[in-house]
Order: structure tokens, then sequence, then C-alpha cells
């Protein structure tokens, strides 16, 4: 059964402890990302003063993220995730004092600093993850946490809403303070040895600035040399390229095309939030059965199915009530290859790569998805204005067929996991 392949994942008390600490995080991270654009616009009245929102919690993930990882690789997971949420909660108290739009800046400010955080603790978790489970239960730890964000989804906005329209932003951010307070006492029980293992030939350098960009060079060389990896990254940068066209056109998508309004938005963005529910279980059993490079290439051709499915639902039926609701099915269904696509592709990479590597891998493999995910938010936006939003939403799905074509074709059918292969030299 699914739910034993779950329970069995979930009976490892240290997963179970981060697994609980990342559900009531990210359930006031989506309570927060619902009351901040309102906040923005109610101040400003501006588009560009809310996106700016946006852009700021992105900005740190293209220029840092790649860079924080060599300390992620550095210091005591469980320490840097502890203290990534202690900062965090702190770092969202200035925005208490937003209450004019000449203060708009400080949200910018904070947005930028827990993006920043963040960058720490989400390497932190992945790499620490094969320490709490084992790799045979990889995917299904990385299914259960993707569970996790579906049902924080689920919850978070309509708690945020209702905690918005009571207290207005300074009730949902002391709420979301809250929630990383508890999630930092619920990560310092975890009992197991959350050091990283050294590497396998430390990087001389005359500085410690020499030797900390050594040691970056030396977690990008793992990268572009170990074939599993590289294809990952290959294979799900060019499909974000394809996310952001769908995320800078989901809103003429839904109003000018399938004529649904904002509350067909909202219909939408549940909807996949529900298949996601739905799909963590079986993904996690699939996990134990499946190799992990079909379940990556399929998940990406599902989703980019899924993804042409829902650009072009006004053709199939009749704009309105109808397109909502075949839309809304097909996303209920994209919740599958969703999970299915992050649980093997974050499986992979914390099997393929060493433990002292693995915060440098996840910090790059966050760098590469936010970049490209601007480069398809900058191009799709152009491109809409120029063409119409239904042919690059669906070109956009295309970059998910290439992704996925490229997974199946370039990662090996075997894998064997970096614990047992011999340690190579990666900093000659």
């Amino acid at each position: 059964m699914a739910g034993g392949s779950v329970l069995a994942t979930l009976r490892h008390r240290d997963f179970a402890l981060l697994w609980v600490a990342g559900l009531i995080s990210v359930a006031g991270d989506y309570a927060l990302m619902v009351a901040l654009p309102l906040h923005a616009y109610e101040l400003t009245g501006s588009a560009i003063a809310t996106g700016g929102v946006f852009a700021a919690t992105l900005l740190p993930r293209v220029l840092l993220g790649s860079v924080i990882g060599v300390f992620v690789d550095r210091w005591d997971r469980k320490r840097t995730m502890v203290g990534a949420d202690l900062l965090r909660a702190l770092a969202l108290l200035p925005m208490l004092a937003v209450t004019s739009a000449d203060l708009i800046w400080i949200l910018y400010a904070v947005r930028a600093l827990t993006g920043t955080l963040a960058l720490f603790f989400d390497p932190a978790e992945n790499a620490l993850l094969p320490r709490l489970v084992g790799e045979e239960r990889l995917v299904a730890a990385n299914a259960l946490n993707a569970l996790n964000n579906n049902l924080g989804r689920l919850g978070g906005p309509a708690a945020g809403g209702a905690l918005y329209a009571w207290g207005e932003l300074s009730a949902v951010a002391i709420a979301d303070a809250a929630t990383f307070v508890v999630s930092a006492i619920l990560i310092l029980a975890i009992r197991a040895n959350a050091r990283p293992e050294p590497s396998s030939k430390r990087p001389a350098a005359a500085s410690k600035f020499e030797q900390m960009v050594s040691e970056w060079w030396a977690g990008l060389r793992l990268i572009r040399r170990e074939r599993a990896i590289a294809t990952v990254f290959i294979a799900f940068g060019i499909g974000m390229v394809g996310e952001g066209t769908f995320s800078v056109g989901f809103a003429p998508l839904v109003v000018d095309v399938l004529d649904g309004g904002a509350s067909g938005a909202g219909v939408l963005v549940s909807a996949q939030a529900i298949g996601g529910l739905a799909a963590g279980a079986l993904v996690a059993r699939a996990g134990a059965r499946m190799a992990q490079h079909l379940l990556f290439a399929g998940g990406m051709v599902g989703l980019g199915l899924t993804d042409l499915a829902v650009a072009n639902a006004a053709t199939v039926v009749t704009p309105g009530r109808p397109a909502i609701a075949l839309a809304a099915g097909v996303m209920v269904l994209a919740g599958f290859p969703v999970v299915a696509m992050h649980a093997a592709g974050m499986g992979l990479l914390q099997a393929q790569a060493e433990d002292a590597y693995r915060g440098r891998v996840f910090g790059a493999f966050d760098a590469v998805a936010a970049v490209t995910m601007l480069i398809g938010l900058g191009v799709g936006g152009v491109a809409i204005d120029a063409l119409g939003v239904v042919p690059v939403v669906s070109v956009g799905a295309a970059m998910w067929f290439i992704g996925g074509a490229i997974a199946a074709t370039r990662l090996p059918r075997h894998l064997q996991t970096a614990s047992a292969v011999d340690s190579r030299s990666l900093v000659s």
C-alpha cells in the first residue's frame, strides 16, 4: 500500500520532526505570499510595486544561491537550519512598520533578506535528508516534502487572507514569524549527526576568500563532471524556462482566454494543490518500484502535457465555466507529474552527490532554477504581448518535453550512489 510506504518513512523520528517543521513554516510562507502583494498594492496602487515583492525574493537566489552552498558544506546543517529559521523570524518584524507607500522599500528589503536566509536553509535541508531516511527512501521522503508544500498551499493562503482582513500585514507577519520559531524548535530536537563529511581533498589557498572560491569551483566541477547531476541541471533548467512563461501568462490566460476571472485563478491554483496531495502518497510508493530517471523524465513530460492542455482548454470547450472546469481537472492531474519530477530529481541529486558537496549542489541548483525562470518570465512577457498568450504558453509547455527527452536519453539506466563509489579529486 502507498500508505505503508508513507508511514514507514514518517516512522523515522528525525525525518518526522523535519517534515512537521516544514509543514508549519510553509503554511506561514504561503500566508505571507498572499498578504504581501495585497498590502503593496493597497499602499501604492501600482502593479510594478507589487511585482517588486516577488523580484526581491528571486534576486538573492540568482546572485548568491551557488556561493552560499560553500558554507552549507562547512557548517553543521541542523544548526544552519535553526539559525536561518530564527533569523527569518526576526527579519519579518520590520514589516510591522510598513504603513505608508514611502516605506514600501522595507518590504523589498525584508523579502531580500528572508530570501537570502532561505538559501542557507533549503540546501541544508536537502543535504541532510539522506542522513535521516537513508538513500533507499529518498524518493518517498522528497514526495512527502512535496506533500507538505501542497498542504501549506491549501491552508496557508486562506489563513493569510483571513489574518490580513483581521489585522492587516502585522498579523500575518507575526504569525509567519511564529511558524519559523516553532520550526526551529522542532529541528533542534533532531538527533542525527548533521555535520558535513569532509571533502576528499581540501583546496589549498592563500586566504579564506581564495579558499571559498576554490571550494565553490570544486562544487561546480562536480556538477559538470557527474553526468547524472549535470543532466538533472540541464533538463530542469530548460523546463523552468517554460515554467516562467506559464507563470507570466497565467493571469492573462485565465482572465482573457478562459474567461475565469480572479475566482477562476484561485480554483486552478487550489486544484493543483489537491492533485499534489494525492500524488505525494502515490509517488512515495512508486519511488520504491520505479527507476528514478523514469520518474524524473516522465514527470517533466507529464507536466508539459498538462500545461499544454490548460493553455488550449478554451479551444476544446466554451470559455467560462466549462473551460475553467476542464482546466481545473487538468490542474488536478498536474499535481502528479510535479511531485514525481520533484521527488525523483531531488533524490537523484542527493544520491549522486557526495555528502561533502551536497550543499553546493543544491545551492547551484536553486540558482539555476531562479535564472532560467527569470528568463522565461522576461521572454514570455514580451512574446505574449506580441504573439498572444496561448501560443507562447504552448511553446513553454514544449520546454518540459525537451527537458524530459534530455533526461530520458542522458541519465544512466543504472545509477550508483555517491557513497558506493570511491571519492575522486575535484579540486585539482
